[in-house]
């Protein structure tokens, strides 16, 4: 977790940007035109037709080399997509391009940015791709990157998911192996030891870092996650300890190994208690603004340093562009690029200061 530790304090920002998008939160100029595909954004989609074996790759690649330049940005859109379904690809390649926007405007803030892979693979393969581009491109700017997985299985299959940190060895020209550019990963704990060691070997080898649910910011998580153990304690008092061990040979310079925890802001005591329960663990904290954790519920979840917890927002940051004064529904889909830009980065300070003093004044 040292890297994160540091990212963290380089900037002096434990907050991390949920790149979580839908086609609510991004503007519909952005999703709308195909005609709004820029060439050096599919870039990599046509790196990975070339190397595809598939012939129907092969057949959309053809007629991208053979297209007049008038042509070019509609058959890109198509090898982007692997197919005819240039809906999907606009909506996806939003994603891409309202991900950019965001990172550019924030990476100067932020230490760290967290996509959510489902918004993405609901798309098929296009999303994955667009998925793999954004981790890319965040981390091309410096930033680390945490993916929002929530994988949870053992055996080989863990393993499978595991190589989300690994790579593939097998894949010869894409990014030496990584195809998805994760510096993180979040896991569910409920296989036992058994679904969390593929993941924390990987980690350990490849100086990556895991963050298991723990206690989660949703409502209904008390269903389970506060059932009451035959010795008194609580589920997520248990999984927690269990955590804290799996990730005992792996502590780092500050303290803190590379299994991590999930722990909501939404249950502030619970937090409090578990930072102490936990002194090694690092806690990822959702729940902060749109589900009404505020900074001094997450500044429970930090160590008596300031340390141990980075926080997490997503609507509140990437959505913030739907509260401006600002907004047209006749802007282009670069002056309302600009406008996500400039109003993210907006949160993303207003965010970073407000747990600066609820830290400070704790």
């Amino acid at each position: 977790m040292d890297r994160l530790i540091e990212a963290i304090e380089a900037k002096e920002s434990p907050v991390v940007v949920g790149l979580d998008p839908t086609e609510a939160l991004v503007p519909p100029q952005v999703t709308a035109c195909l005609n709004d595909f820029r060439i050096d954004d599919v870039d990599r989609f046509i790196t990975d037709l070339k190397a595809s074996d598939s012939p129907d790759d092969k057949r959309l690649l053809t007629w991208l080399n053979e297209a007049n330049e008038s042509e070019t940005r509609r058959i890109a859109a198509a090898a982007m997509a692997r197919s005819a379904q240039f809906s999907g690809a606009c909506i996806v390649m939003g994603f891409y391009r309202f991900n950019q926007a965001v990172i550019d405007a924030v990476k100067d803030i932020v230490p760290a940015v967290k996509p959510q892979v489902a918004m993405y693979e609901a798309y098929g393969s296009i999303g994955f791709d667009a998925y793999r581009m954004t981790c890319q491109y965040a981390q091309e700017q410096g930033l680390y990157v945490l993916g929002d997985i929530k994988r949870g299985d053992i055996g080989s299959t863990a393993a499978a998911y595991a190589k989300h940190l690994t790579g593939v060895n097998s894949l010869e020209n894409d990014c030496n192996g990584q195809p998805w550019r994760e510096d993180a990963v979040t896991v569910n704990p409920y296989f036992g030891v058994d679904g969390i060691r593929p993941f924390t070997d990987a980690a350990k080898a490849n100086d990556r870092d895991v963050f298991a649910l723990v206690r989660t910011s949703n409502p209904s998580s008390r269903e389970i996650q506060e059932l009451e153990l035959v010795g008194g304690e609580r589920l997520y008092e248990h999984v927690a300890d269990l955590v804290e061990k799996w990730g005992s040979d792996s502590i780092g310079a500050y303290g803190y190994s590379r299994l991590g925890a999930v722990v909501g802001a939404t249950h502030p005591e619970q937090g409090r208690a578990l930072r102490e329960r936990m002194p090694h663990t690092f806690f990822l904290v959702p729940g902060y603004g749109a589900q009404g954790g505020t900074a001094q519920d997450a500044a429970n979840m930090f160590d008596a340093d300031g340390r141990g917890a980075i926080v997490n927002s997503s609507r509140g940051i990437i959505g913030a562009w739907k509260k401006s004064e600002q907004w047209h529904n006749d802007m282009t889909s670069d002056e309302a690029l600009d406008l996500v830009g400039r109003c993210a980065r907006e949160a993303a300070i207003a965010m970073r200061d407000d747990l600066r003093t609820a830290l400070h004044e704790r």
